[in-house]
């Protein structure tokens, strides 16, 4: 979960995971805050505090996400996303606070609005859809792929990282999709 998204041209937005960065802060405030007599005064300006530093990740998420959802909506004329079901990722697979901090259905709000203001198109392919396991090369589709093996490669020679991979089988599935439409 290092990056927001990888396009099929290989970039990749690099989420900064303001979250993470602001935990140890975050956690000293917090427990300054649980050592604070509920409902003095101090305690209430404690309170301000975090909230104070809860609002500020807030707002560097907010505008990470509008800044490379304008780029998206800049440059492309249609964008294919695939549904992910984040909440099962995040409890699924471990990855919990990486999942929630870097905020992909904000994204995806964003991305939605500033496409349609602009006459343009947001297609989502299906969750189930094998973009990993597909060769982009061929199409031949593999039977098993771990998430730990970041790198796809294909019986017929071709090789690249598997999220590329997944990116550019998204790009042809929303393709074909927008063919018939």
């Amino acid at each position: 979960m290092s990056t927001l998204y990888v396009d099929s041209e290989g970039k990749r937005a690099n989420y900064p995971r303001f979250y993470r960065k602001a935990l140890e802060t975050l956690a000293k405030e917090q427990r300054k805050l649980s050592r604070k007599k509920k409902g003095s005064n101090r305690w209430h300006k404690q309170r301000l505090k975090v909230a104070k530093l809860h609002e500020k990740i807030a707002n560097q998420r907010k505008d990470f996400l509008h800044k490379e959802s304008h780029k998206l909506a800049k440059r492309y004329d249609c964008v294919v996303i695939e549904d992910l079901n984040m909440k099962g990722m995040s409890q699924a697979l471990h990855f919990g606070q990486r999942v929630h901090d870097n905020g992909w259905g904000m994204f995806i709000t964003f991305l939605r609005y500033k496409l349609a203001e602009q006459g343009k198109k947001l297609i989502k392919i299906d969750k189930w859809f094998p973009s990993s396991k597909t060769c982009s090369c061929c199409g031949r589709v593999k039977e098993s792929l771990s998430l730990s093996e970041r790198t796809f490669r294909c019986e017929c020679g071709f090789e690249s990282d598997r999220d590329v991979n997944a990116a550019i089988n998204i790009k042809h599935e929303g393709m074909k999709r927008l063919a018939i439409v």
